[in-house]
């Protein structure tokens, strides 16, 4: 990429009348929206980096230089198409380092007519705007978004008349209107879901691909964000930062996925290794939650994949479930049930999250592994999020609000309307089943099966208590005591209870007491 794109943006049209000034923030970086067919010389495109938005949570530093930097490459791409575009740095004087309040001044400095901004898909930003536009002076209208399959409340009309919501009534129903996987008014190969060939441990073959992701030099980028004093986490990598900033670039890492790792997906998504932060992941999270590409053309290149014979059924639907049917689920519940979805509490959990979330420095092999990656490179992968750090934060009785401001925070494609029902439905059953049949909590036993991490751990995986158990295991125990009477007859979680009732009286106690122990020796570190 140009370097002098991640220049602060120069030469703003100000003395230009904009009867229309046009809000495009910085998870909306797609260039085929309706509004860029052709420049318009009455219409100019806002864009800002401000502080409300840096330090709505503690954020991972590639994650504040991805998002800014790609904002300036997208204000630069625009520029060169012909259209006017107004973009404030984190640093310009005028900055009042607030989306509206920002918005207001420039409404006036130009003279504007009426603002327009396309939806929010975080629940606060779209409240402060709605806000402004029942109070503005001046004529405040939102457009509808392009950037997903469904609007926001498409799943809450679908699922809302069921008793109980199941992404997979969605997931069928979202692959017969876009004829996806589909042979027919059949799904391709017979059956909706392949997730039982998808579920292999990875023992170093075959061969984890190269990294396709380009590199960027960001440093002046840095050095500003630093002087702005934004507090942020993690390592910033910015003579290298590793993620897309341009559609192009985001386009060619698809190409790559498709080609070298889509094939091998499937068998090993779900697997845990040493080493190996991306095995067969796309990580094209990021360049779609800023909207660099479309949740559609990503399917459609991973289907003619398939149907082009160079990758199994099994890799491809799985990798499509997790767009088509996951992304367009937990935005559809994020919007059904906010605001108040964060608030929830529903296992009354309200220990703090122990330190080593924010230094990974912690014995535990799998524990070090993720949350060491996830500092180095601001990402992990699904399995990594839900059944390690997620699965320890659930069995330990952490804070849920904790846990949400930790994973909307230290990840690069963390934004609330995916990350919260992802974190507080799925992983932390804080919402007392919404998202997840049963809660996500396991011991050492499924950690060994899915990876290598507990061969180089000083944690007996086999061990309940003791120094070197595992604490994974007195954990899981104690969590289904805590639960006991509500999971006793969970159709899910009754048969894990009888277990935990089964065992003697004095291991049951050692159990607890071992637990207490541990969760006591971190509350004090």
């Amino acid at each position: 990429m140009n370097g002098a794109c991640l220049a602060a943006p120069t030469g703003e049209a100000a003395s230009v009348a904009a009867p229309t000034l046009r809000l495009i923030l910085g998870d909306q970086l797609d260039l085929d929206h309706p509004w860029l067919c052709e420049p318009r010389a009455d219409v100019l495109h806002v864009m800002m980096e401000v502080r409300s938005e840096t330090d709505y949570a503690r954020h991972h530093t590639q994650k504040v230089l991805a998002i800014f930097a790609a904002m300036r490459a997208f204000a630069a791409a625009l520029r060169q198409r012909g259209h006017r575009v107004r973009y404030i740095a984190l640093d310009h004087p005028h900055n009042r380092q607030d989306v509206v309040a920002n918005l207001q001044a420039l409404a006036q400095a130009h003279g504007a007519r009426a603002v327009e901004y396309q939806q929010p898909d975080e629940w606060r930003l779209d409240a402060a705007l709605r806000r402004w536009a029942q109070q503005a002076p001046l004529p405040v209208r939102m457009v509808e978004t392009r950037h997903f399959l469904l609007p926001r409340d498409g799943v809450a009309r679908r699922l809302g008349a069921r008793r109980r919501w199941v992404m997979e009534h969605l997931y069928r129903a979202l692959r017969r209107e876009h004829g996806v996987l589909m042979d027919g008014d059949q799904p391709a190969g017979g059956r909706w879901n392949f997730d039982a060939a998808n579920r292999q441990p990875w023992r170093g073959q075959p061969p984890e691909p190269p990294d396709p992701r380009p590199r960027h030099d960001v440093r002046a980028l840095w050095a500003m964000v630093r002087q702005a004093g934004v507090a942020t986490v993690g390592e910033p990598a910015a003579a290298a930062l590793p993620w897309p900033l341009t559609r192009a670039e985001a386009l060619a890492q698809l190409d790559a996925f498709v080609e070298q790792a889509l094939p091998h997906f499937g068998p090993y998504q779900d697997a845990l290794a040493e080493g190996r932060p991306r095995l067969f992941h796309s990580q094209l999270s990021f360049a779609l939650n800023v909207k660099l590409l479309h949740p559609l053309e990503v399917i459609r290149r991973a289907e003619d994949a398939w149907r082009a014979g160079h990758a199994p059924l099994a890799s491809v639907e799985g990798f499509i479930r997790q767009i088509l049917g996951w992304r367009e689920y937990v935005r559809g519940v994020y919007w059904a049930h906010m605001p108040g979805y964060t608030e929830r509490n529903a296992l009354a959990h309200t220990r703090p999250l122990p330190r080593f979330y924010w230094d990974g420095e912690t014995d535990m092999a799998c524990l070090r592994a993720a949350i060491g990656q996830t500092l180095r490179d601001a990402y992990a992968h699904h399995i990594q999020r839900l059944m390690v750090t997620g699965n320890f934060a659930l069995i330990a009785g952490c804070d849920p609000a904790e846990v949400h401001r930790w994973y909307l925070g230290v990840y690069v494609d963390a934004f609330e309307w995916v990350e919260a029902p992802n974190t507080l439905g799925m992983s932390q059953w804080a919402d007392g089943g919404l998202m997840a049949t049963k809660p996500y909590a396991a011991s050492a036993a499924y950690l060994q099966r899915m990876g290598d991490h507990c061969r180089g751990c000083r944690y007996d995986p086999r061990r309940r208590t003791g120094a070197d158990a595992c604490p994974f295991n007195a954990l899981y125990w104690d969590f289904i005591a805590r639960h006991e009477a509500r999971f006793a007859t969970h159709p899910r979680m009754a048969m894990m209870v009888r277990q935990w009732r089964q065992l003697p009286d004095d291991e049951r106690h050692a159990v607890r007491t071992w637990a207490e122990h541990l969760v006591q020796r971190w509350d004090d570190a």
